[in-house]
């Protein structure tokens, strides 16, 4: 959890700096830090998004059905 806190921490400096070091700002550099470290955390696991239908998996087709005549 520390490295986690020090990550966000690390990363709402760099947007400090970036936006010139601009006081008042702190919370939402913060926020901004947090959603970034643990977006890239939970991306690297492999979590799957949440964005519709369920896809298909490749090379695979759905078996046809056929009518006797």
């Amino acid at each position: 959890m520390q490295h986690l806190e020090q990550a966000i921490r690390e990363r709402a400096y760099q947007l400090w700096v970036e936006e010139g070091c601009q006081d008042g700002k702190a919370e939402a550099h913060w926020l901004a830090a947090q959603r970034e470290v643990l977006a890239a955390s939970v991306g690297g696991l492999g979590v799957a998004k949440a964005t519709g239908a369920p896809k298909k998996a490749p090379g695979r087709t759905a078996s046809k059905k056929t009518r006797a005549a």
